[in-house]
């Protein structure tokens, strides 16, 4: 596994992604809206494509020749009811099937891990959007790797932990989730796992 496109590569986690897998030496490609968003130490070890997710065209074309797919799509703080995620992560997986492209890592959120009664009122439209995603991924058919973080803290790297269809804990810090994002692709162990994450307090 060398060559790895990101979707959602400028966003808080995103970016963090970005930085991992040109830290781990990878082929990255960055699929964004916007390249100024890429930092400035990174933009000439990187490949960007700008596109929007929601073309399926534009996103066949950035997952071609890859070897893995990461997924760190946001909604940044909106929190308004949408099926732009799910939508996007079908053509996603609609691409990797075009091209016969099997690994992807997916970062959705630990309100999975709740009953949809339990999931607080706030985010039970987004919720539901990850939930779509969710099913979505499960039955792709694809050796994926869905991680549910808790909160996504903006603190240091720190020592983490990956438990298996549970969550360990309330935060992990932003460099933990999007290197885990990356390096989870080249562990077979999690593949077809659902994976929650934390910081270990």
């Amino acid at each position: 596994m060398k060559r790895v496109v990101i979707f959602g590569a400028t966003g808080n986690t995103g970016l963090c992604s970005l930085r991992s897998a040109v830290e781990n030496d990878l082929d990255v490609r960055a699929f964004v809206r916007d390249e100024a968003k890429i930092p400035e130490d990174l933009k000439n070890k990187i490949e960007s494509v700008v596109g929007d997710v929601t073309n399926a065209e534009q996103v066949t074309k950035a997952v071609a020749d890859r070897d893995a797919v990461v997924v760190v799509l946001g909604t940044r703080n909106d929190l308004s009811p949408t099926t732009v995620l799910s939508q996007s992560l079908k053509n996603i997986i609609d691409a990797m099937k075009t091209h016969n492209v099997e690994l992807i890592s997916v970062c959705l959120s630990a309100f999975l891990f709740y009953k949809p009664e339990a999931v607080p009122a706030i985010f039970k439209d987004l919720n539901a959007d990850h939930q779509r995603m969710f099913d979505m991924i499960k039955t792709s058919g694809l050796k994926w790797i869905a991680i549910l973080p808790p909160h996504i803290a903006d603190t240091p790297k720190s020592k983490y932990t990956v438990t298996f269809d549970s969550s360990p804990g309330r935060a992990i810090s932003k460099h933990n989730l999007g290197a885990f994002l990356v390096e989870c692709l080249m562990k077979p162990e999690y593949y077809q796992k659902v994976c929650g994450i934390a910081n270990i307090s």
